[in-house]
């Protein structure tokens, strides 16, 4: 059995990131009560079939910052697991540096609604939102 990642000692710079955050490129540069922003290194291989990136990777971009926004508020035996995840796409998103910022909107004591946008040389590409239960 593995361990669950302590998010917050990450944001602390004390441990690695989750693989998905590795795989993805994604970096916390900052997260603190209920606000994260990460920067994403988007590269070839998130482009589809338009040369664009795939919507579902931008939507995995925001699932993972939002996390660090959750990781921010939480006691350390709390944990929290997304209900929901919408992803609106404003304009598309091409290989070079984005940025990720998520922002808990309302927290209460089960669940949390988090916003969170992808943007890209000042343009915002998507919107996304999410329902987090917490665990």
């Amino acid at each position: 059995m593995t361990t669950m990642i302590d998010l917050k000692r990450v944001i602390d710079g004390e441990i690695e990131p989750p693989s998905c955050d590795k795989t993805l490129g994604i970096h916390v540069k900052s997260a603190i009560a209920g606000k994260a922003v990460c920067s994403w290194n988007v590269d070839e291989r998130f482009l589809n079939g338009h040369q664009v990136v795939m919507g579902g990777f931008i939507t995995s971009a925001a699932d993972i910052t939002m996390a660090y926004s959750m990781a921010s508020i939480l006691e350390s035996n709390q944990g929290f697991a997304s209900i929901n995840l919408q992803t609106t796409f404003l304009r598309p998103l091409f290989i070079g540096m984005a940025t990720v910022e998520s922002t808990i909107v309302k927290q209460g004591r089960k669940t949390c609604y988090v916003e969170a946008t992808v943007s890209q040389n000042g343009q915002c590409a998507a919107k996304i939102t999410s329902s987090i239960m917490i665990l």
